[in-house]
């Protein structure tokens, strides 16, 4: 095979990236005829892929350097999907076949309507635009650029705008991509027309289509997350409109404030910072004037549930502390951003965010100060664990490990957990000391449906390989299916009759269940349980679940 003839992708690389599975059906859909390669160029194919529905899918690079994207769901989670295998496979026979770069029905499309008159396409052109609502905006738009004033530029673009972003009842996730398409084709034209004369205009237009995008979110399926990215199309055209128009930066610096602080879906979140290029010193010097303005009337929020109610700290006390700390950060003053973050100290959360910020900045004194202040202002409180090992992190770090020690005993005393004791042993201490506590707190706290205080001790037991407590454990107290499970598994070389009837449960659960996902996990466990006892007593027990469940076929075959 010569170079000119070579396949375009590597097809090895290509099943290693999509993976045996999502390759495998690609190639399904290449065999049945399921692509049509619109484009086929230099260091890219573009084709059409029928599916449940078609999809447009681009596929570039060159060899084992494959990348591109696909109009499917799938795409949103896997590098390559099936759609982008097959359109790759489509594109190497095209390359062996010897068609040549520029080839595909678009290039076919193309030289036909470059023979066409102009008066035909003019009329192919509007035909579709009846057609296509999406199709018309965008021409409409367009259209209304070209020749009139102002104010009805303003008032077509507006309707457009308006018209695209009606949802029209609930729009609900199969139709939510075509809305989403509609309301882009309008920004896009938006944007064309952003960065020339009429950029004043467009500004009052991306915000306008900011507002008409927010108030339609509660009306749309949005699982895909299309009106965050038309949001930020939008705010995009809004940036581009400003510095080409350069409004009064006061103005504007009032005007982004005020957007920021009531924007429910944050479309202006950091918007000092975005627009500090527009803004320049006089604007942002006002942004801050008024972020500092509002800041000092709302009220600091101080230990255990003070002012947790509080709606001024709810609704603004964040928003400024994050405008405030862009301030402080690019001006170098580490004392206000974390006076700024002392405002909020109503959690251990908060304190956490406090005293990490600090060690961030190589203040570890004042991190292990707030660290140890908030463990002790919430201490009637559970513990939050991260709070805990930050402490005792810095702790141990300034070689205080009596102090870190004493503060792990307190969060295991007071809400164990494995980390918690895993710590506790890294540190030095004792294990029977943990062991004891987990075993005495059994006699205060009572099994629930969804709580099992055992299973904390038998993760501890297991962890010391202290199998003979932990099975001890298990026949006394209910114990959860996974901890039984857990435990079974790495203790069937010393306690083999103890784990046969793990799995004996289980396999009888999962059988009862009954279908083919259950079945296929009851199956392994019956092999292993082979291992555990001689061939006669297997063969019995064997011969005893097939016929209790003979009825259940696929069991059956599975089982074999």
């Amino acid at each position: 095979m010569n170079a000119k003839t070579r396949p375009r992708f590597d097809v090895d690389a290509l099943r290693n990236i999509a993976g045996v599975k999502v390759f495998a059906r690609g190639e399904a859909y290449y065999r049945a005829g399921q692509v049509e390669i619109l484009r086929f160029e230099k260091g890219r194919a573009v084709a059409s892929v029928a599916g449940t529905e078609d999809y447009r899918t681009v596929v570039t690079g060159k060899g084992a350097k494959i990348g591109g994207e696909c109009s499917c769901p799938a795409f949103e989670t896997w590098p390559v999907c099936k759609h982008m295998v097959a359109t790759a496979l489509a594109a190497n026979a095209a390359a062996t076949n010897g068609e040549a770069q520029g080839t595909g029905a678009i290039a076919r499309i193309r030289s036909y309507l470059e023979a066409q008159p102009t008066d035909a396409l003019v009329e192919m052109i509007i035909d579709l635009a009846e057609r296509d609502p999406a199709l018309f905006r965008r021409l409409d738009m367009a259209a209304a650029t070209l020749h009139a004033d102002d104010k009805l530029v303003e008032a077509s673009l507006r309707k457009a705008i308006t018209d695209a972003t009606r949802t029209r009842g609930f729009v609900d996730y199969s139709r939510a991509p075509g809305w989403a398409g509609g309301v882009d084709s309008v920004l896009d034209a938006l944007a064309a027309i952003a960065t020339g004369p009429r950029a004043q205009l467009v500004t009052n237009l991306a915000e306008h289509a900011i507002s008409r995008i927010e108030r339609a979110i509660e009306a749309i399926d949005d699982s895909d997350g299309y009106c965050g990215g038309l949001l930020a199309h939008a705010r995009e055209i809004h940036l581009a409109a400003c510095r080409a128009a350069r409004p009064d930066p006061v103005q504007l610096a009032r005007d982004l404030f005020s957007r920021e602080m009531h924007d429910d879906y944050e479309a202006f979140y950091g918007a000092a910072e975005i627009y500090a290029d527009v803004l320049g010193e006089a604007g942002l010097a006002e942004y801050r004037r008024l972020a500092a303005e509002a800041w000092h009337k709302v009220a600091p929020r101080m230990g255990p549930r003070h002012n947790w109610d509080d709606p001024d700290f709810e609704d603004d006390g964040f928003r400024l502390t994050s405008i405030l700390d862009f301030f402080a950060e690019r001006e170098g003053d580490v004392e206000w951003r974390i006076a700024l973050r002392s405002k909020d100290l109503s959690s251990p959360w908060s304190y956490l965010q406090l005293a990490e910020f600090c060690r961030s900045q190589g203040r570890e004194d004042d991190a292990l100060r707030y660290a140890e202040e908030g463990l002790w202002l919430f201490e009637d409180e559970r513990p939050d664990e991260r709070l805990v090992f930050l402490a005792v992190e810095l702790l141990a770090k300034a070689g205080r490990k009596d102090e870190a020690a004493a503060h792990l005993w307190r969060a295991f005393e007071k809400a164990p957990s494995l980390e918690l004791y895993q710590r506790l042993r890294k540190s030095g201490g004792e294990g029977a000391r943990a062991i004891a506590a987990l075993t005495e707190r059994l006699t205060r706290e009572e099994a629930t449906r969804w709580h099992a205080p055992a299973d904390l001790l038998i993760r501890v037991l297991t962890q010391e390989k202290m199998f003979d407590e932990a099975w001890a454990i298990v026949r006394a107290h209910r114990v959860s299916r996974d901890v039984q499970d857990s435990l079974a598994r790495v203790s069937e070389a010393t306690h083999p009759d103890e784990a046969l009837k793990v799995y004996a449960e289980r396999v009888e659960e999962l059988v009862r269940l009954g279908g083919n996902p259950n079945y296929e996990e009851a199956c392994p466990l019956v092999a292993r349980m082979a291992g555990l006892r001689g061939k006669t007593e297997q063969a019995a027990y064997l011969t005893d679940l097939k016929e209790r469940h003979r009825r259940k076929r696929n069991f059956m075959k599975l089982l074999g």
